[in-house]
């Protein structure tokens, strides 16, 4: 656990502009972050993000958790990029690569087969050989390629390395991260689910002959620092249930795959059920998340004042490779941000391990 490395998780829900993104990871590297990571999806881009990390703070780690390549990206596009920040950063940069969805209709409207543990190992295969600078053909179950390269006979600078991680939240996704991923991104999981992921890591690396110590886990771990603690937990609570039963009601996520699913094997089915069931009676998204119990979000993130944040913090964080504290904030601007940083640092955590 000593060994762990501390990162911050920083992203355009905070509402920063590009400039107090990039403002935000110098203040992050000043207090002993060790990486800096953004999902990507929005505005502004997180490949430019990561690239301007890098040249910002040149001994900061940078990573994207994750790009949701199966509705939006060719995984040439995605390995151009990536092979481009990858050169900007001098080898400290991770892509982290997700399905970006779950259920019969996402993959119908990604022009894909429901078949994400194909789709993903296809990307992943496809991926390494790019991003190792081989010429590639494959004709995988869902993805295929022919002779498709990012090394040109003009090409100035060589290929950096670039670890390849895979956002896994069921079983077989994990093993699969094991199995061809450096690494597997978890998201919203308990101290014991985050157990559970390490021997189906393991169980992955072993079907591939590969050194399990090699093959890293990594997670956002959410908190809200304020001394607010109900508008901390408003903040927090909004984001736990957008994700484990959506915002919308009349569009919810399919409740047997994806974070729903996830909730359902951490022991919150009844909870969620519960208040999908109010929901489907009028109660508006607000109303659920101060109806939600405490356990639920304290199970898997943070809220509350800073002097609770780092004990807090070290429990979510056991048993990770790297833990990156995804920073939520009560109140719009910067400040915020950065004291929440401050009241998480690496050393903060560290004194609690």
């Amino acid at each position: 656990m000593t060994g762990m490395q501390i990162g911050v998780g920083l992203d355009a829900r905070l509402g920063l502009t590009f400039a107090e993104l990039r403002e935000a990871a110098r203040q992050a590297a000043l207090l002993g972050f060790e990486s800096a990571w953004t999902p990507a999806g929005g505005v502004p881009d997180a490949f430019h993000v990561c690239a301007a990390w890098s040249q910002d703070s040149p001994l900061l780690q940078t990573g994207i958790s994750v790009v949701p390549v199966a509705r939006n990206w060719t995984v040439t596009a995605v390995a151009i990029q990536a092979a481009t920040v990858g050169q900007i950063a001098g080898g400290r940069f991770t892509l982290g690569i997700g399905s970006g969805g779950s259920g019969p209709a996402f993959w119908s409207s990604a022009g894909l087969p429901n078949r994400p543990i194909a789709v993903m190992r296809d990307y992943l295969t496809i991926l390494r050989g790019l991003l190792n600078g081989e010429r590639v053909t494959y004709e995988g179950a869902a993805v295929q390629v022919r002779g498709a390269t990012l090394v040109s006979p003009g090409m100035a600078e060589p290929l950096a390395s670039v670890p390849i991680q895979l956002g896994a939240l069921g079983p077989q996704m994990v093993r699969l991260a094991g199995e061809l991923g450096d690494g597997a991104l978890l998201n919203w999981a308990t101290p014991e689910r985050i157990a559970q992921c390490r021997q189906l890591l393991n169980e992955g690396a072993a079907r591939a002959d590969r050194d399990p110590s090699q093959v890293r886990l990594t997670m956002y771990v959410r908190i809200c620092v304020d001394d607010d603690v109900e508008a901390a937990r408003q903040a927090l609570g909004a984001q736990v249930l957008g994700y484990a039963i959506g915002t919308s009601a009349t569009h919810p996520p399919p409740r047997d795959s994806g974070y729903r699913a996830a909730f359902t094997a951490m022991g919150f089915d009844d909870v969620l059920t519960e208040l999908e069931q109010r929901r489907a009676a009028g109660e508006s998204f607000d109303a659920l998340v101060r109806a939600a119990p405490d356990e639920l979000f304290s199970s898997v993130g943070y809220f509350g004042p800073a002097d609770g944040a780092p004990a807090a913090y070290a429990r979510l964080s056991e048993g990770l490779d790297e833990t990156i504290v995804r920073v939520i904030t009560a109140r719009p601007g910067i400040e915020p941000v950065i004291s929440a940083m401050a009241a998480l640092t690496p050393a903060r955590i560290r004194s609690q391990l």
